[in-house]
């Protein structure tokens, strides 16, 4: 996704001293440290979500993960 950001006129440069002592691109440096605040912010956020949350959290993801081309049947699913 491309997307235009104005940047404050102080951070440039150091971004671009980052991006140099790092080898890298002023780009790469700023999505290295948006992808680490994002991070930052889901751990933040996970941490501070009581149990029953997170329990379901957990179940949604799992879900997700689910595949939903295979069917199982009834048989099989009530089979003692």
């Amino acid at each position: 996704m491309r997307k235009i950001v104005d940047i404050d006129d102080q951070i440039i440069p150091k971004l671009k001293l980052i991006a140099a002592l790092e080898n890298s691109s002023v780009k790469k440096v700023i999505e290295k440290a948006i992808s680490r605040y994002v991070e930052y912010k889901q751990n933040e956020q996970m941490n501070s979500m009581p149990l029953d949350q997170k329990e379901d959290l957990g179940l949604l993801l799992l879900m997700q993960q689910a595949n939903t081309t295979s069917v199982v049947s009834e048989e099989a699913l009530f089979k003692p």
